[in-house]
Parts: C-alpha cells; structure tokens; sequence
C-alpha cells in the first residue's frame, strides 16, 4: 500500500518572487552529451535484451565520461587535431545462462553500447566526423550480484526498487523557466539550423529574473565553416537574438526581457567552434551533471542530485521516481485551486516500485480553497501512476520522455 501525504505549503511562489535563477545546458554541452548516450544506450540495451532474451535484464550505463579534445577553429573553416574521448562504463548482463542447453550464452552488450553511442552522436552532433573525430571506449562491467538477484525477483509483477532513493518534481514550470527551455530547443531546432547553420548545437541558457524583467545570458557556439568574417560572426549573433526576443514576446509576455550572446566575446576572440561543441577544445563532460529529468537546473526549486539518464527504466527508482514525480506534480497543479505543486517520492530497496515508502505532495493553494477538497483529488493522481509505471517505463525506453 502506497503511503501518499498531502499538505499544504505556506511559501511564496515562485513567479511572485523577486528574485529567480534559471539555466538549461544544451544538447551539444559536453555534460548533455553524456546524459544523451547514456540515456540511448540504456534503450539500446533494453530493445537488445527483448530480442535476444524476451525481457530488459539488468543494467545501469549512467557512468558516461567525456574528455574533450583539440581543435583550430578559423573564420571559413578549422580543423580537429585531436578526438574527443567518450568512455562507457556503468554495469550491464553481458551473458546469461540458457537452462535447457546448460550453457552460457554470451550477449553483444559492449557492440549495442557503442554502436548506440555513435548513432547518437551522428543524430546529435551533425558537424563532426564521429567515425574519425571521437573515440568510443566502452568498458561496461557485470552487474553487482545482490542488485541483480532484486533485479529478477518477481520479474513478472511491479519490479522490486534497486536502491533506497528518491525523486523530485514540481510544477507548473515558471515564466523564466518556460523561456529557458524553450529558447534552448528553438536555437537546436530543425527549423533554426537550417535558416543559420552556423548556430552550433553547444548552446547553455542562463536566466535571471529580477521582478518583472528577464535576463537571457546565452552562450551559443559558432560553427567556422559557415562564417567567413567577424563581421558575419556578429551578424549569426544579432539574427539569433532578434529570434530569440521574437520568442520572448510570445512566451514572456509583458515581462521586460533582455538578450545577451556569447558576452565574453572581444576582437580578438569569439565563440568559434570547428564541430559546434565546446567538447572539441578541452571542456569536459559526464551524466548527471546538467539538467534534471525536467530538463532544468532550477536552484529556486527542490531538486534531486540524482544522475537519470542511463539508469534501467525497470526498477532504478533514481530514474522512474524522478520522473514521475514530475508527471503526478502536472496533474495535481491541474487541479483547481492549485497553484503550485512539489512532489517527492522516497522508495525502500526491495519493495514494489508502486509502493513507495512515501509519496509526499505539497501545494500552494489559492486563496480561498481548502486542503481538504484537494487532498482526495491529490491521491487519486498519485495512485492513478503509481499504477502506470509499468506505462511510463515503456515511454522512456522509446524516448518520448526525456531525462535530461
């Protein structure tokens, strides 16, 4: 049984406070990239383990590490002189034993492990050669025996929690914090790449609110191949941010926001980049270091320090709980009279994953509502996907939901 609390939560928030802080670290960051291999080998290995074995086995590949390398950028073109250095290690089931053979059968873990990271980094990263610009060092070791055992235990009903943790999540997302992620998917976009190509993929946000104005400090790498000049590296800057302050309007309303790109830039040095990606001049990387599983770095929020992206989506409560807290933290701030929703779910080691030691939910109501018409509807949204996780494991694995 699911011990779910509901309370209500005396503090200001967030949108009404004065000050706010705000950062979302690219896909292109040397730490998301990280996030982002971690997060495709762990669904490559659970599409591999279905079809070799017929169920997702053990494994956690949230240990990515990223060593940057070396390269000469120019206006019109640089080059690389050394690779980019990504390792793989974390703990996967690299053989079984088939019972009715009485043999052990050994499974391609390290081969899906890399072949998933590469791909990855095509998808990512479409200015770098990967085949001759990044090596991809895989060094995954076999899972830890009694987590395994919890792993297997009661494999065909709700899985059993790998770890004693927890998960945190909020909502709704803030003005500031809505602005944030939306200008960093907007500047990766499609759409955005192919009207300024030179807008590298390494792109951090940083916001900052002071009452009713916003400040977007942007670090935003520039690709050399497509400027030829200062003068055209400043003209990428000035349609970047008239797009960006086009996107403020929308999202921002009448909130005063102010623009600011690539501020460390001088004559006689600028954000120029051969690959589009700081991890080619030595900035370094690893899982979990970046955005939380909301795709945020929020430090005016509760936030969990836990590393989602590579932890299996079976029972690795510091991946599911993270997770759905922030799906059940939604749904609750739905509810009329919500106006601000925390959730935190803390598991113990060896109990069903839908029941958690504790599932604490906290609002900031509205004035004139009562606690008491919100708490049932609270829990019912609580115990609603609880249920469904079964639902939202699937939903990772095919990468609807983001971790990062």
């Amino acid at each position: 049984m699911a011990n779910i609390v509901v309370k209500k939560l005396d503090i200001t928030p967030v949108e009404e406070r004065d000050i706010e802080i705000v950062e979302r670290k690219g896909l292109g960051h040397p730490d998301s990239i990280c996030d982002g291999i971690a997060e495709s080998v762990s669904a490559a290995l659970c599409k591999m383990y279905r079809e070799k074995v017929g169920t997702i086995l053990h494994h956690n590949t949230d240990q990515v590490e990223l060593v940057g390398g070396h390269a000469y950028p120019k206006f019109g073109g640089g080059h690389m002189v050394a690779p980019i250095y990504i390792l793989i290690s974390g703990r996967a089931t690299m053989q079984i034993l088939d019972k009715e053979k009485g043999e052990i059968v050994k499974l391609p873990t390290a081969t899906v492990a890399i072949k998933a990271a590469r791909s990855y980094l095509k998808k990512t990263l479409r200015n770098i050669d990967v085949d001759k610009d990044v090596i991809v060092d895989c060094r995954m070791g076999q899972g830890s025996t009694d987590l395994i055992e919890v792993f297997e235990r009661k494999k065909s009903e709700i899985p059993l929690a790998n770890d004693t943790s927890f998960g945190v999540g909020y909502a709704p997302l803030s003005t500031t914090e809505r602005l944030v992620l939306e200008t960093e998917r907007f500047l990766n976009s499609k759409e955005l790449k192919e009207e300024i190509p030179a807008v590298g993929e390494d792109i951090k946000v940083m916001g900052l609110r002071e009452g009713k104005k916003i400040t977007l400090t942007i670090a935003m790498a520039v690709i050399d191949r497509y400027v030829k000049s200062l003068e055209e590296y400043r003209e990428v800057k000035r349609k970047v941010k008239e797009k960006v302050e086009k996107l403020a309007k929308e999202i921002a309303g009448d909130y005063e926001v102010e623009v600011c790109i690539n501020t460390a830039d001088s004559d006689n040095s600028v954000y120029l980049t051969v690959t589009g990606t700081s991890a080619e001049m030595g900035d370094d990387g690893s899982v979990g270091r970046g955005n939380r599983a909301n795709g945020l770095i929020t430090p005016f929020r509760p936030m969990s320090m836990e590393a989602a992206s590579g932890k299996n989506p079976v029972n690795h409560v510091g991946k599911i709980y993270n997770i759905l807290a922030n799906i059940i933290a939604n749904d609750v701030a739905k509810i009329e009279g919500v106006k601000e929703c925390h959730v935190r779910i803390l598991s113990q080691i060896g109990r069903p994953i839908n029941e958690p030691k504790i599932l604490d939910i906290e609002v900031i109501t509205e004035e004139g509502y009562n606690l008491e018409d919100i708490e049932p509807k609270a829990k019912d949204i609580a115990k609603k996907w609880l249920d469904r996780i079964p639902e939202v494991m699937e939903r990772v694995i095919s990468g609807e939901i983001k971790t990062f």
